[in-house]
């Protein structure tokens, strides 16, 4: 993702504020929950610790829309994270859920 990409994603979570319980009902309709949890480490990183690691970075919305659209491994340990395409989580919904994380996945 290029850098003004980057900067639209950001704008967009900046504007989103989709209430914390469509947050969560996104998370378990795009499967996530399989893996995250709010508190405590399941296979990936607790919501709120992808919170406090990115907490303060102004590219942060950016590079989580990019890591959960193409997956990946190594940023927090040996386990990959699957993509997750526009068809499984849209556009719209995965800003609304990474501005809801990156607030501290409130309940």
């Amino acid at each position: 993702m290029n850098a003004l990409a980057h900067l639209a994603v950001a704008g967009m979570v900046a504007l989103s504020t989709a209430p914390a319980h469509a947050s969560l009902e996104t998370i378990k309709k795009a499967r996530c929950h399989a893996c995250h949890a709010v508190e405590g480490k399941r296979v990936g990183p607790a919501l709120r610790d992808i919170a406090a690691r990115y907490a303060g970075q102004a590219d942060a919305p950016g590079k989580l829309f990019e890591k959960v659209r193409t997956g990946g491994a190594g940023a927090w340990g040996e386990i990959a994270m699957a993509p997750h395409p526009e068809d499984r989580i849209g556009d719209a919904e995965l800003t609304a859920t990474i501005a809801w994380i990156l607030d501290g996945a409130k309940d």
